[in-house]
């Protein structure tokens, strides 16, 4: 089977996304302390971040064109405006219900409504996707990482 290697437009636009968007995180991140990996500094999160997510744009804009000789998606098709606007709420409330409602609500609203961009969820297994993310979220960062975020505040 011989691969041809083309390079779609959308994928090209968004690894170029990937790729501003890590190298911006690097960026910044470099400013703050690396420190070392016995102690790390503030900045050695994002950029390792950074890189990874710099280092995927390029992964995806190399293997993304690679596919067999057969049809791929259509090329033509409409925007999902439904996932997008989905995903975008589901951070808009994600960052509202963090300033206001604390992590438990915020993590639980982000999956919740960002799920349901997804045409095949309901909204069943999106209560439940929530469910399942905001419990493992609160062990990971609010017990594990000791994340200074309140579970729950008001105001």
């Amino acid at each position: 089977m011989l691969l041809k290697f083309r390079i779609n437009k959308r994928e090209a636009w968004a690894s170029a996304l990937l790729c501003t968007l890590g190298l911006g995180v690097v960026l910044i991140g470099s400013g703050y302390s690396l420190g070392s990996l016995a102690r790390i500094g503030p900045g050695f999160f994002p950029v390792a971040l950074g890189t990874l997510l710099t280092f995927l744009g390029l992964l995806c804009l190399f293997t993304g064109g690679m596919s067999p000789d057969e049809e791929g998606e259509d090329a033509d098709a409409p925007p999902q405006w439904r996932g997008w606007g989905c995903i975008i709420g589901g951070v808009i409330a994600f960052i509202t219900l963090g300033r206001y409602g604390g992590l438990l609500p915020a993590t639980f609203a982000l999956v919740f409504i960002s799920a349901l961009g997804d045409r095949t969820h309901t909204v069943r297994s999106a209560l439940l996707l929530s469910a399942f993310v905001t419990v493992v979220g609160i062990l990971i960062f609010s017990w594990g990482l000791e994340l200074q975020f309140p579970l729950l505040q008001w105001g």
